[in-house]
């Protein structure tokens, strides 16, 4: 580590900052209190206040503030700190409370918190995947109505299963109505066309494939879901529910190497072929970006009426703190189709 890696002090707090405000937006004021927390934080001589000022990176493409309070929900979800549960349930709610109460938190439990910036969160949220049904529905009337479905960043596969779950979307169903998941987000503008959807085939990658069949690495994901949003958790529970009655199909791999593998095996004529991923973008390397990028274009270039090819995205807009939901097609569609945006965890979609 060299001096130039480390981030300057006041990009840190900045990043905080932008991080606590991007949650208060999203409807986790709760959450954006314990990344404020980590702000005076930095002023102590914990391991954990080194990390913060040493980082090396991006504070949010890399999600540090978020990493650390993923670390604070889980020495709650495991009982090991009792004095987490009044800021989570919203009894204690002044920043300077709240700031010494994560203080004296940290530097009791300042070995166990460390370990939490080795990765960034990796809930790839169920409620995110009404966003990729509605995208595949407008799809269904431009392309093939049947699709095989390749997921970049998949994490646990949460979203690999949504073939299981049953959505309402304005008004608009699809799936299967007895599924213990079910996507109803607040819908706003009109509904997506109501078009067949059959997902033939389902699929993800991730670097750090997560099991959720294994009780401990389910409590892990569930850290990674914000405390004070009860009905995440609600579906996180369906998630580990689904996956220990059939695993989803994950593949532990870069995902530019994936996108090229699944890209050169054979496909079946007549089906879509479709490339998805939601907030894991900002956590790819530029260059693995342009990887992708490069992949699917000459794919694209490729594509024919009855082996067609889709790219479709619900990635951050840093300066809306949306999520923007975007499709690329072929052959056809050559410019990005901005179908929406939603909120990051799928609480409401709104339709253009």
């Amino acid at each position: 580590m060299t001096a130039t890696d480390i981030l300057d002090t006041k990009d840190v707090i900045e990043g905080i900052k932008h991080q606590a405000e991007h949650c208060e937006r999203n409807g986790a004021p709760v959450t954006g209190r314990i990344v404020r927390a980590q702000i005076p934080l930095m002023d102590d001589d914990s391991d954990t206040s080194k990390r913060l000022n040493t980082w090396q990176g991006k504070v949010l493409e890399d999600a540090l503030p978020l990493r650390l309070a993923d670390g604070f929900h889980h020495l709650h979800l495991t009982g090991a700190d009792d004095r987490l549960g009044p800021i989570y349930a919203g009894d204690i709610d002044d920043q300077n409370d709240v700031n010494g109460i994560i203080a004296a938190i940290a530097a009791e439990h300042d070995a166990t918190l460390l370990p939490w910036f080795e990765s960034p969160p990796q809930t790839n949220e169920a409620g995110r995947s009404a966003s990729f049904m509605a995208g595949l529905k407008w799809l269904s009337g431009k392309l093939d109505p049947k699709f095989e479905l390749n997921e970049l960043g998949a994490s646990a596969g949460i979203n690999t299963m949504m073939d299981r779950y049953h959505y309402d979307l304005g008004g608009v169903t699809a799936g299967l109505e007895s599924s213990p998941m079910q996507i109803k987000p607040e819908w706003r503008g009109p509904p997506p066309p109501d078009n067949p959807v059959k997902i033939v085939s389902i699929q993800g990658c991730d670097q750090q494939v997560i099991d959720l069949s294994d009780p401990a690495s389910a409590l892990r994901v569930k850290s990674y879901v914000w405390p004070e949003n009860k009905p995440r958790l609600a579906r996180m529970d369906a998630a580990i529910k689904l996956a220990s009655e059939r695993a989803p199909k994950l593949t532990q791999a870069d995902a530019a190497d994936w996108v090229e593998e699944r890209l050169a095996a054979p496909q079946e004529a007549g089906v879509t072929r479709v490339f998805n991923h939601s907030i894991v973008w900002q956590y790819i390397p530029e260059e693995r970006r342009a990887r992708i990028r490069d992949a699917l274009y000459a794919a694209g270039e490729k594509a024919t009426a009855d082996k067609p090819l889709a790219w479709m995205s619900l990635e951050t807009n840093r300066k809306t703190f949306r999520h923007e939901l975007k499709i690329r097609y072929w052959p056809g569609q050559e410019e990005t189709a901005l179908l929406g945006q939603a909120q990051a965890h799928g609480t409401w979609v709104e339709w253009f």
